[in-house]
């Protein structure tokens, strides 16, 4: 290698470690642990986890919020769903969903030979029934001109009335549906309430059965009406009796207020969900609740007197509640309290605290990391001296 080569290499080493000496960063002091004294946690002033933990004032509280899950659903006491009585074939539709129909309109006509013999049952009746009159009439005439005996006039009194008695079942049957005489084997599909067709479950041509496992082809309902289920908790039951009033909220329908009136209270307890039924009801005039619709239901519950609290600010240890409590700037303790009321935001507490104490509502577990850590510590130092 030449000379110059050496000079360039040595230059570019010096160059280096030059640099390498300027960038070096000195270590930062660590961050002096908290002490423990007196069951409280002290931190120095100016400490740098001091503004993670932010403190909020326990407020007294009457009443709470309390929030259930709610449902929507057609107002079953204003609502018809329309099965057939026989078998047939659809011919034709005169109804469709979102249409106001009126009391006894037909909804679907069914070209069917069952209807058609149930009419011609009607129309034998009839006949019979006529007949067994006639008969009756010459009876009577034939006993006062004594050519008979009355028990044959009592035998045709009899059958008269029998006669009539058919009439009577096959007419109820038949006009049931539309129809009180005649035969023309069409069975009309008839809305018995006045609303809106909110369901229709089927189409021209569509052979019909009456089973009675297959879903209602109409659902007729008054929509300005509906009813709310609610799934309640065994504390929510004494609150929620029938003529109580709750608070109806839709994510959809943030801005709109809506009330309903508990209507009834169920007895038993679901088993999977361990939830109570009830039902209220809630006007809808201008229609903004649609059936099935997910809503939240809120009332106000009195508990006496009670503190309120951020949830985030009650921890567990083992089976016992506590909160930490700033006593001072940079000093906190930990305080157990009493849980009356645990809900998803907040928590009331009716043993530990008192009004207007600051306790941590963010990083209590951090608190509760250097509060061992500095118990640890102590009892260490402790058992070390002689």
């Amino acid at each position: 290698m030449s000379l110059k080569k050496t000079h360039t290499l040595i230059a570019i080493l010096s160059l280096a470690a030059l640099a390498a000496c300027q960038d070096k960063i000195e270590p930062l002091a660590a961050a002096p642990m908290p002490i423990i004294q007196n069951k409280q946690l002290r931190y120095p002033a100016g400490h740098p986890q001091l503004p993670l933990l932010v403190s909020t004032p326990a407020e007294s509280a009457k009443a709470i919020t309390v929030e259930l899950p709610a449902r929507l659903v057609w107002n079953e006491e204003k609502t018809q769903r329309i099965f057939p009585a026989f078998a047939g074939r659809v011919t034709h539709i005169t109804a469709d969903v979102g249409q106001t129909v009126g009391a006894g309109q037909v909804l679907a006509q069914l070209a069917s030979p069952e209807f058609g013999s149930a009419q011609a049952d009607t129309s034998r009746a009839q006949a019979d029934a006529k007949l067994a009159r006639q008969t009756l009439q010459r009876q009577k005439e034939l006993f006062e001109a004594g050519v008979v005996a009355r028990k044959d006039l009592e035998q045709a009194e009899a059958d008269t009335a029998r006669a009539q008695a058919e009439v009577a079942r096959a007419q109820a049957r038949t006009s049931l549906y539309g129809s009180a005489s005649g035969v023309n084997q069409q069975l009309g599909l008839r809305s018995d309430m006045r609303g809106v067709v909110v369901q229709r479950n089927l189409n021209p041509g569509q052979e019909i059965r009456p089973d009675g496992a297959g879903q209602a082809l109409f659902v007729v309902s008054d929509p300005s009406t509906l009813w709310v289920q609610i799934d309640a908790q065994e504390a929510d039951v004494k609150d929620l009796r029938p003529g109580a009033k709750v608070r109806l909220v839709l994510p959809n329908l943030p801005d709109q207020k809506f009330e309903a009136v508990v209507q009834a209270v169920t007895d038993q307890i679901d088993p999977t969900t361990r939830t109570i039924k009830i039902r209220a009801l809630v006007n809808n005039p201008q229609r903004l609740l649609k059936n099935e619709m997910l809503a939240k239901v809120r009332y106000d519950r009195q508990v006496g007197e009670k503190l309120d609290v951020p949830a985030s600010a009650v921890l567990l240890r083992g089976d016992q509640h506590y909160v930490f409590v700033q006593i001072q700037p940079g000093v906190f303790e930990s305080r157990d309290v009493t849980v009356f009321y645990g809900g998803a935001k907040r928590i009331l507490l009716s043993e530990g605290l008192q009004p207007g104490e600051q306790v941590v509502s963010q990083n209590g577990l951090l608190l509760a990391r250097e509060l061992r850590i500095a118990q640890e510590t102590a009892q260490a130092a402790t058992q070390a001296k002689p």
